[in-house]
């Protein structure tokens, strides 16, 4: 956990803190213009603006305003890391890694704002210190009067009223510094950003979520949180502390434990787009646990989920459906139907998004149980984006939906790969196949 550090929780304390960084920028991009204009060099802008004093600056600037801004660079990480250049991806990379938390004196004015000043009756104990941070929240442990263990989140000051204008800050940043390819249009992306953000800005709202969840998931292999009705705000989350265990460090157990864990999380997702059209679309490791002694696999985190439409769900079940029959016209018209290709695409650049898809079904081609661990899939799907990114004038923004489908099922790959499981997802996917 990173140093405290006040969060900015006024629209004044936050403009100021992102002007001062763009006089910065300004001031740094001009001398050293001017020192390589001296020595007969034409530097761009682009490159004035992301010499590695700028680049370190941003950092720390969107590190102390987190929220919205830091969300934002945590999707465009995510979403379009391959478009990006490396210091940009790298200073994202850091932003995800390294959040700082609220001085004990901001967090005790949050909690009496928000339960009073006898606020403290409600617990025999109450940890300052948080043991987990997020974009927009911290998380502090306690115990209750009765004496049960809880995870408190609690939402920086400030973060939900300045969600809009810190996302339209950091898009004219990166507008601004040239980072984005001319002919992607980022706006859906970004209008998107925001209402995602204001549903994860609201706890209530999250709370709502986690019933929802438990009320489709009928697998007792998996555990969710209970959520605190009577302690919860809009801007505190209070649920039960469930024991677990990264789930990144199971790589030392058996190949079936392993094995078993991955299916199950594989299943689940193919639960998520097609029965309950109900995801929780966030891939961070961390939102998974798992307990030894159960057997278990802990379910956290669900501010990020969101609800599949049903002609989303449909359009993926045909189009998987296709890849599994390699019937290349019928996805075509699966993936026109969500939304995938512009009105005129060019027919190469149609026949590489094609063969992407292939390649992500690859495990749902192989009959029997898939090696994740030797197939490199991940690295070949990332590969194949990249030289597809390159060719900046064919791209096309994709729904939202898909965006948010796709981080989930990215994530899957990767702790697949890195547990080295060997998991079925022919069988997995097999309920759902249409012809």
């Amino acid at each position: 956990m990173s140093r405290a550090k006040k969060v900015p929780s006024s629209r004044l304390s936050r403009l100021t803190a992102l002007g001062g960084f763009a006089a910065k920028v300004a001031g740094n991009a001009f001398v050293d213009g001017a020192k390589q204009l001296s020595k007969g060099k034409s530097p761009s802008l682009k490159d004035l603006v992301l010499q590695p004093k700028n680049v370190e600056h941003l950092a720390d600037k969107l590190a102390q305003l987190r929220g919205a801004a830091m969300k934002v660079g945590q999707m465009l990480s995510m979403d379009a890391g391959d478009l990006l250049p490396p210091e940009l991806s790298m200073l994202l990379d850091k932003l995800r890694s390294n959040a700082q938390h609220m001085p004990h004196k901001q967090l005790l004015s949050v909690l009496e704002s928000a339960w009073g000043e006898q606020w403290l009756d409600n617990f025999s104990h109450f940890e300052l210190t948080p043991f987990a941070s997020a974009s927009i929240g911290q998380v502090q442990l306690a115990y209750s009067d009765k004496g049960e263990k809880l995870a408190v989140k609690v939402q920086y000051p400030g973060v939900a009223k300045a969600i809009n204008s810190d996302v339209d800050n950091v898009a004219t940043l990166l507008n601004l510094s040239g980072l984005l390819p001319k002919h992607l249009d980022i706006d859906p992306l970004l209008e998107e950003a925001k209402l995602q953000l204001l549903v994860e800005a609201d706890y209530k709202a999250e709370a709502s979520f986690v019933r929802r969840y438990q009320q489709h998931l009928s697998d007792d292999s998996f555990i969710l949180p209970t959520v605190d009705e009577k302690l919860s705000t809009e801007h505190i989350l209070v649920m039960n502390f469930v024991e677990g265990v990264p789930v990144e460090t199971i790589e030392g157990e058996p190949q079936a434990i392993r094995d078993d864990v991955v299916t199950r999380l594989m299943g689940l997702f193919f639960e998520e787009l097609f029965s309950f059209k109900l995801m929780q679309t966030d891939p961070n490791f961390a939102n998974y646990q798992y307990q030894t002694d159960s057997k278990k696999v802990v379910l956290l985190d669900f501010g990020a989920t969101r609800d599949i439409p049903a002609g989303i769900s449909l359009g993926y079940q045909k189009l998987i459906s296709a890849g599994v029959r390699k019937d290349q016209e019928a996805m075509v018209a699966a993936a026109r139907s969500i939304g995938f290709f512009a009105e005129e695409i060019c027919p190469n650049y149609l026949q590489q998004i094609l063969d992407i898809f292939a390649l992500a079904c690859e495990p749902l081609l192989y009959d029997g149980a898939y090696d994740f661990g030797t197939s490199g899939l991940a690295q070949r799907v990332k590969q194949q984006g990249m030289a597809i990114n390159r060719q900046q004038d064919q791209w096309h923004t994709p729904p939202v939906d898909a965006i948010f489908i796709h981080r989930k099922l990215a994530g899957l790959y990767l702790l697949a790969a890195k547990l080295k499981a060997r998991v079925d997802v022919q069988k997995l996917f097999a309920p759902y196949i249409t012809q």
